[in-house]
């Protein structure tokens, strides 16, 4: 059995990418929930696989499902019915991944190394290699997360008591302007 070794890179950002390994006769499916799992995605919407060339053009198509609302040019290939090893064409194969098509998350998918002594089928497919922050699927995301969450927490950053000679934000400012209002309404009174 061969080891199939992919980088995922996500369209819009070439330095944000997955090292992805699974076995040459494992499924187009199987390698589209592994991509969906490195890059924290929900299985919630269609997807579909491109053969492609050098200059990233989409050729065969291998889809998750044959959807109603979808023209073809050509009937496309089954994800869970297409073995990742047939499709392989050249050292360096390259496929377009696609998801939600409504977002339309384009991802390419490219063959960096074959390993042909492998053995066994635990493990795979699985994600070698993570580089970058994913892009969020629904939103936000990214350096604020639940650790910072936690460390205000332990913290409790909003309660926190000040130091002796700080106060609150606007405590001061409102103590010395009625002050100068004061003052302000004795001249005018001296002056009339």
């Amino acid at each position: 059995m061969a080891i199939l070794k992919f980088r995922v890179y996500w369209e819009d950002d070439e330095s944000i990418y997955r090292d992805l390994v699974i076995l040459h006769t494992q499924t187009f499916a199987e390698l589209h929930k592994c991509i969906l799992k490195c890059f924290e995605f929900d299985s919630k919407h269609h997807a579909t696989f491109y053969r492609s060339n050098d200059n990233w053009q989409r050729g065969k198509e291998i889809t998750l499902e044959k959807y109603s609302d979808k023209e073809y040019k050509a009937e496309p290939l089954i994800m869970s019915e297409t073995a990742v090893g047939k499709e392989i064409r050249e050292p360096n194969q390259k496929f377009i991944y696609v998801y939600d098509f409504h977002k339309n998350w384009t991802f390419l998918v490219e063959l960096i190394n074959v390993n042909k002594d492998a053995e066994g089928k635990a493990g795979f497919p699985s994600c070698s290699r993570s580089e970058g922050i994913a892009p969020s699927q629904y939103g936000t995301k990214g350096l604020i997360n639940e650790k910072l969450s936690e460390l205000e927490e332990k913290y409790d950053l909003n309660t926190a008591v000040m130091p002796d000679g700080y106060g609150q934000e606007g405590e001061s400012d409102s103590e010395s302007e009625t002050e100068e209002e004061d003052e302000v309404d004795e001249s005018t009174s001296e002056e009339l």
